[in-house]
């Protein structure tokens, strides 16, 4: 397992180029602090939704992520840039149900590690001790 720190990925963070965008959307419960990490750093908006795939062995709990919350009423994003933001995408399965369910014409998706268009430690494919867990 991979130890990071809040210097580390703060670091990263101001290393990486990523795009001007309206809002930082976040998908809990594993993606609740890098979104709010790269909402701050953007200096952009933030709303969390949440879906949910595995249980807290990291073992699949459904066929498919389910969306337990979704956006707040009368939210258009039709001209917003938006950048979805989780924790870990390995297998993509969570990342690709939130874009089905958000629906959004201009979004782009980052991971702090594995598969996203921006991934802040690419580098990693162990597992990582996350400094807020």
């Amino acid at each position: 397992m991979v130890p990071l720190s809040f210097k580390e990925i703060g670091q990263r963070l101001r290393d990486i180029h990523l795009p001007q965008v309206d809002l930082v959307i976040g998908i809990g419960s594993g993606g609740i602090v890098p979104a709010s990490m790269v909402a701050f750093h953007l200096k952009c908006e933030l709303i969390i939704i949440t879906l949910n795939y595995r249980d807290e062995n990291n073992a699949p709990r459904y066929d498919e992520p389910i969306v337990l919350k979704g956006l707040p009423e009368n939210c258009d994003l039709d001209h917003v840039k938006i950048l979805l933001v989780d924790d870990v995408s390995v297998s993509g399965k969570t990342m690709n149900q939130a874009l089905k369910a958000l629906q959004a014409p201009n979004i782009e998706t980052f991971a702090m590690k594995g598969k996203a268009d921006y991934v802040l430690f690419p580098d990693i494919k162990d597992c990582v001790k996350w400094p807020w867990k």
